[in-house]
C-alpha cells in the first residue's frame, strides 16, 4: 500500500516552561498497524518539546516507510511556522523549526494540520507517560 498515506499524531509537553519535557507520538499504517513511542527529553520549554515531537515523529514515519503523511499536532504555532505562515522569531526555535523541515522534505508529499487538544488524546497521554516515568510519579 505504497500510495496511501500514513498518519502521524504528534504531541510535545513541559511541566512547567522550561521544566521536565517529552513527545509522544502515534504513528498509523496504511495496513491498520499503529506504532506508539514517546521519549523523555529533559529540561526544554514546551514549544521547543513540541518541535522536537514532530521532528521525532516525522523520523518514525521515516523508519517505517512512509511516503506521503498527513500529520496532526496541537500546536498551533508549530504548525503555523512550519508552514510558513508564522516567522521563527525566537532563537532557540530557529533549529528545531529548520530540523524539522529538512525532515518534511524527505517524503513525497505530506499535509500538516492543526488540530484541537482534545483530539490529541492519545500523544498527549504518551507524553504525560514519559513524564511521569522520568520524574517517578505513578
Amino acid at each position: 500500500m505504497p500510495d496511501k498515506p500514513y498518519i502521524l499524531e504528534c504531541d510535545g509537553g513541559a511541566r512547567g516552561n522550561p521544566g521536565p519535557a517529552a513527545v509522544g507520538v502515534v504513528l498509523r499504517l496504511p495496513d491498520g498497524e499503529v506504532i506508539k513511542r514517546y521519549r523523555f527529553l529533559g529540561r526544554k520549554t514546551n514549544n521547543q518539546a513540541e518541535y522536537e515531537a514532530l521532528i521525532f515523529g516525522l523520523g518514525l514515519a521515516r523508519k517505517n516507510g512512509a511516503r506521503k503523511l498527513i500529520i496532526f499536532m496541537d500546536s498551533e504555532l508549530v504548525v503555523m511556522q512550519v508552514r510558513g505562515t508564522y516567522k521563527v522569531k525566537t532563537p532557540h526555535l530557529k533549529p528545531l523549526w529548520k530540523r524539522a523541515r529538512r525532515r518534511l522534505n524527505e517524503f513525497e508529499d505530506h499535509n500538516l494540520q492543526r488540530i484541537s487538544r482534545g483530539q490529541n488524546g492519545e500523544a498527549d497521554a504518551l507524553v504525560n507517560l514519559a513524564l511521569d516515568r522520568a520524574t517517578g510519579r505513578r
